[in-house]
């Protein structure tokens, strides 16, 4: 038996070549699918999807690729050439065996039918992880045509799936919901939460000169930027310093306007674009608090790297994050501007809702990545 034959599973890494290619920040689902590279790559072939047509390396050259993209964007371009040049030429069209297992973490490719046509031409075994189906319950937080992709995306998943891995039971009864009302039957699934990046022990949080708050994520209309701004222009002169850490994204123009513009917000507004892990932690660990007044989310990394940190959140009161975290947050109403306001006047000095937080989270264990794939390993086996 060849060594590409031995290998286990195949492993879509299509979505990870082109963000690391294009030199971009990761986004959550980035960090989801090098996580599982780094789990599963010594016993997986790299499976890449290009224009419509599924490839599969070699054993050795697989390896050379993940090694790649653990390494990260130094040097990646370089490298990607390199490898293509000496190894891309032995790509196959199949792989070594039929019924292998393939891993999807990223959504990659399920809009498309011809993943699928090649998925059940080679009866490989396809496991999704699925991370949320919020073009199609909040349609109008995304670009035109992601509702109709997002709906092939999950009709190819279920269709095509041997199981489903779901970030949440959240994101799981969406799935559940779409299905139903689809007549389109569920595979096998399970839930199993995910985790964010390791939080170093020694984390000094940043110390200003006064009271700040943190955001966090893309500057976009479903992470309702635009509340915390009418916040602060409300606040006036008393207002303590608001952190926006994020890149701006779709539809955010009425929030880059008044970014663009800081005199309007008495200067108490700093935005941050890129912002590494270390800076990012000691950013949450120095706050009076997290503020995430999303309309919708899939999971909420920032949630649990906040109360990792032993930094209060308040947070809107969606069902993922009292699935994930539970009473320990002070839950608001996304669109009830004097509840904000007054939550952040209340914890920017001595405040007992503050104190109860700090005390709920004495022994937080956030969710972690040898957990997860534990589990999904474990229930792999089973299907």
């Amino acid at each position: 038996m060849t060594e590409a034959a031995r290998r286990e599973y195949l492993l879509d890494v299509s979505r990870l070549l082109w963000r690391l290619w294009s030199g971009r920040l990761p986004t959550g689902i980035d960090r989801v699918c090098l996580e599982y590279v780094r789990n599963f790559g010594g016993r997986s072939l790299a499976l890449v999807q290009r224009r419509g047509r599924t490839y599969v390396l070699s054993a050795a050259d697989s390896d050379r690729l993940f090694t790649l993209i653990e390494r990260g964007t130094a040097g990646f371009r370089t490298g990607l050439v390199l490898l293509a040049m000496r190894g891309f030429a032995r790509l196959r069209s199949a792989p070594p065996r039929p019924g292998m297992i393939l891993l999807n973490a990223g959504h990659t490719g399920l809009d498309d039918s011809a993943l699928v046509e090649w998925i059940e031409r080679h009866n490989a075994r396809a496991i999704y992880l699925i991370h949320d189906l919020i073009p199609l319950t909040h349609p109008e937080f995304c670009r035109p045509g992601e509702a109709d992709k997002h709906e092939r995306r999950m009709a190819n998943a279920l269709r095509s799936a041997a199981g489903i891995v779901a970030n949440s039971q959240a994101t799981l009864d969406d799935l559940a919901a779409f299905a139903a009302a689809r007549g389109l039957a569920m595979p096998p699934t399970t839930v199993a939460w995910i985790s964010g990046p390791d939080i170093p022990a020694d984390v000094v949080p940043r110390r200003q000169p006064r009271p700040y708050f943190v955001t966090l994520g893309t500057i976009e209309g479903r992470k309702n930027h635009l509340l915390l701004l009418d916040v602060w222009q409300r606040l006036g002169s008393d207002a303590p310093e608001l952190v926006i850490i994020g890149q701006r994204g779709w539809r955010a123009e009425a929030v880059t306007k008044r970014l663009d513009a800081p005199d309007t917000l008495g200067g108490n507004v700093r935005e941050l674009g890129r912002c590494d892990d270390a800076a990012l932690a000691s950013w949450l660990a120095g706050a009076r608090a997290l503020l995430m007044p999303s309309f919708a989310e899939g999971f909420g990394l920032p949630v649990i790297e906040a109360l990792e940190l032993g930094t209060p959140v308040i947070a809107s009161d969606l069902p993922v994050y009292r699935e994930i975290v539970g009473a320990i947050p002070t839950y608001l109403d996304p669109a009830d501007h004097s509840a904000w306001e007054s939550a952040v006047r209340d914890f920017t000095g001595a405040s007992p809702e503050r104190e109860r937080q700090l005390e709920a989270m004495r022994g937080y264990r956030p969710p972690d990545w040898q957990s997860h794939f534990e589990r999904v390993e474990r229930w792999l086996g089973q299907i």
